[in-house]
């Protein structure tokens, strides 16, 4: 017997919800734990690389507020308006906001094969709402931090979006790498 369309919806639906329940474990208290920071570390390399890379994964590079090292992070970017943003779906208090933020917003993204120096400007929280309903849609895996779905009201994405900070990303000529 073969399924149809609905059927396979149906499952499909099932198994991201329970990967989406899986993951919020994984990052319980808003900090990964020590399997989701080694599949962090995979997805890095695979995010970076020339032709493995998704459509929206990238890696950001950022110099550590604390130790001063670059430090590299698996995202999902995302395009509204003809522009590109990055999403903390882990809230202001993620590691790599509060880098971006010490740092200037300088930043370099690396995607299939290629590194760019950016610049991340913070969107206001009034002004986030369809940029997060778009990350949503483009990433999956963050539904269960942001508790909706992008079918979700736009008045929803604006209740929660105080608490997901929002990155207009700017290519720049500087390279934040190369500093020390």
């Amino acid at each position: 017997m073969t399924e149809g369309p609905r059927e396979a919806w149906s499952i499909g639906r099932a198994v991201v919800g329970r990967a989406a329940a899986l993951k919020s474990v994984m990052y319980r208290g808003g900090r990964p734990n020590e399997l989701m920071r080694l599949m962090n570390r995979l997805d890095v390399l695979v995010y970076g690389a020339r032709r493995l890379s998704p459509r929206h994964g990238a890696v950001l590079k950022v110099k550590g507020r604390r130790s001063g090292n670059i430090l590299a992070v698996p995202v999902a970017v995302t395009a509204y308006r003809n522009a590109e943003f990055l999403v903390s779906m882990l809230g202001p208090d993620a590691n790599w906001v509060r880098n971006v933020q010490a740092a200037g917003g300088k930043a370099a993204l690396r995607h299939r094969g290629r590194e760019t120096p950016i610049q991340l400007e913070e969107i206001p929280p009034e002004h986030r709402a369809e940029i997060l309903r778009r990350y949503l849609a483009a990433a999956p895996g963050a539904r269960p931090h942001l508790g909706l779905r992008p079918t979700a009201p736009l008045s929803e994405f604006h209740r929660i979006a105080p608490r997901h900070p929002v990155f207009r990303i700017r290519e720049c000529r500087f390279m934040p790498t190369h500093e020390r």
